[in-house]
């Protein structure tokens, strides 16, 4: 149930600063001047969010700003790597700027940023990890699917055969290599999966997309978390449990931004 939702400009949430607020059904927004409220003839039911039931540039521009916003946001949590999962299959070849959150248009993306992306950096990252490697793309019949020749192999590996840790490694350089990079990139724990030498290269790879977005990295993985740490204007921020709550670990050290829940 959501009793109240509230959008305001500045770090601080006052009454002056408060541009959108949602108390139980009701939405009210600034007038043209900014000075009174007006209430919006739109009711939301408590299981709805303003952000998803309301839209009009004209009352409300700072609801639509936000919203597109969050939904640049990008967020990896599980690519599925067993045998069947489909970033392992051929798929219809289509032009792919943003790789699917379950990795299935692997192939299309990998092909997107060689046509319109940075292929170069694409050909990097892959021979950072795989010394001497190559990835293709073989197309048939409008169908893409991915081809990796390995250094010591007589023939190119097809999705299928490719190891579990090698086809991760392959959709995170898919996620970071985006021709559309986001405002937000979030990857939890991307060393599933991934042999302890290929970390190193994932977070040079890491580094290189935080220069276009924000990357934040959820991870357990000592040798990633130190390699993250040698790059330039990267941030470890250390969790800890607290009688059973999540914490950050040296929150009274740190320059936190001031926080306050609205009252409902």
């Amino acid at each position: 149930m959501i009793k109240r939702e509230c959008i305001w400009s500045g770090p601080v949430l006052r009454p002056a600063a408060l541009l959108v607020d949602r108390r139980g059904p009701a939405i009210y927004t600034r007038d043209d001047d900014g000075r009174d409220w007006q209430a919006i003839p739109q009711p939301v039911a408590s299981f709805d969010s303003m952000m998803t039931e309301f839209s009009d540039p004209r009352t409300a521009p700072e609801m639509i700003t936000v919203r597109e916003q969050i939904r640049s946001w990008r967020f990896y949590d599980h690519f599925r790597t067993d045998a069947e999962a489909a970033a392992r299959l051929s798929q219809i070849g289509t032009h792919t700027p943003v790789l699917s959150n379950d990795g299935a248009d692997l192939a299309a993306a990998m092909q997107t940023i060689r046509e319109i992306g940075d292929p170069v950096a694409l050909d990097v990252a892959i021979d950072d990890a795989f010394p001497g490697s190559r990835l293709d793309i073989a197309t048939q019949d409008g169908r893409f699917e991915v081809s990796m020749q390995q250094h010591g192999l007589l023939r190119p590996l097809k999705g299928a055969e490719l190891s579990d840790g090698t086809l991760r490694y392959l959709l995170l350089v898919a996620a970071l290599l985006t021709p559309r990079p986001p405002a937000l990139l979030v990857l939890n724990e991307p060393e599933t999966s991934l042999h302890p030498d290929l970390l190193p290269a994932l977070a040079r790879l890491i580094a290189r997309a935080s220069a276009h977005s924000q990357v934040l990295v959820v991870s357990h993985a000592a040798r990633l978390i130190a390699a993250l740490e040698r790059e330039d204007g990267s941030q470890s921020i250390v969790l800890e449990k607290h009688f059973g709550a999540t914490r950050i670990a040296d929150a009274d050290d740190r320059d936190l931004p001031a926080w306050k829940w609205p009252a409902r």
